[in-house]
């Protein structure tokens, strides 16, 4: 809860901030965000991750404090641990052991910390995060604005995805108040890719096959392609997305190789498709337009339930639009 963490806060001193492997903007961003406001407190803050910052968001304010480790090597009040399903995602040794502070907006987070504050009515994190800001008193400073715009920016896919609401915007436009310069920020996060990425997107959407309805789009990137295109981390973000700029294709799958018989896998979709319920019945979870689980086995078997259920998902889908314009002329 709200309360519990603007007490932990008062009450406490010494803190770090941390987020899940692979960080996107959300992650890093709001995980910085909460680090300056820790510290225009008075407080000792730290933002500590397990795997490397993508270059997209290296040049947040604090971005190169941040420091990279495999096990906490330091005694803290506590640990903040931001947009995580579970405990094991930050990919930290001994983080179940500490004072840990989960802070998340998806619905199918657990309640691992021991404190959760959880709002699934969120669009980001870092919306979040803003709010904390005002319940505590803080002021909002340029670098905290800047760290949460950048939130918000990525996980509402530039504020098109339906996560966006009249309260994402209006925060949005308090921190261009405080400074933050929209131009800036979305030519770091979507115009600083290496050539790499341009390579590595090549290949995988050699790969996009749809099912018979044109509906349902999938595509794959295998470890010969991230050796083949010099891939580096943040690469290959937002790819899951790229097939449904079509207008006929309502959901997506993107299969990415991490080791053999060992995917990682994105799912998005348009409109009222809900892919968490997809991604539940393989072990992940999510938002209802963006989820995603890890699957083992022969790839191209799994390929295929996972696109199977998502096929199923559009059609369950669209009996629901049957069903509900039926009702409406009776």
């Amino acid at each position: 809860m709200l309360s519990q963490v603007v007490e932990l806060i008062e009450n406490k001193h010494n803190f770090a901030i941390t987020t899940h492997v692979r960080p996107d903007g959300d992650g890093i961003g709001s995980s910085l965000g909460l680090c300056w406001l820790l510290r225009s407190l008075g407080k000792t803050a730290e933002v500590i991750v397990s795997d490397g910052i993508p270059i997209s968001y290296q040049s947040l304010p604090g971005g190169d404090e941040i420091r990279k480790i495999s096990e906490i090597d330091k005694q803290y009040d506590a640990i903040f641990v931001i947009e995580c399903s579970d405990i094991h995602r930050p990919g930290i040794k001994g983080l179940e052991s500490e004072f840990t502070v989960n802070i998340d907006h998806h619905a199918t987070s657990e309640h691992f910390g021991t404190i959760n504050w959880i709002d699934a009515t969120a669009s980001a994190v870092g919306e979040m995060i803003y709010n904390l800001c005002k319940a505590i008193g803080g002021r909002v400073t340029k670098e905290i604005a800047e760290c949460v715009y950048l939130a918000l920016v990525t996980d509402t896919g530039s504020f098109h995805f339906p996560n966006t609401t009249d309260r994402t915007l209006k925060v949005a436009s308090e921190l261009v108040k405080v400074g933050v310069k929209p131009a800036q920020i979305s030519e770091a996060v979507y115009n600083s890719y290496p050539w790499s990425r341009i390579e590595l997107m090549r290949q995988v959407l050699n790969t996009v096959q749809r099912d018979k309805s044109g509906r349902v789009a999938w595509m794959r990137q295998t470890l010969e392609m991230r050796v083949s295109s010099g891939m580096t981390d943040g690469d290959n973000n937002g790819f899951v997305n790229i097939p449904l700029a079509a207008k006929e294709v309502v959901a997506s799958v993107y299969m990415r190789e991490v080791e053999p018989s060992f995917y990682r896998v994105s799912l998005r979709s348009k409109g009222s498709v809900n892919v968490a319920r997809v991604a539940e019945q393989f072990g992940g979870g999510g938002h209802k337009n963006a989820a995603g689980c890890r699957v083992e086995g022969d790839w191209n078997k799994c390929e295929r339930e996972i696109v199977a259920a998502l096929i199923k998902a559009v059609e369950n889908e669209d009996y629901a639009e049957i069903e509900e314009f039926e009702l409406s002329l009776a």
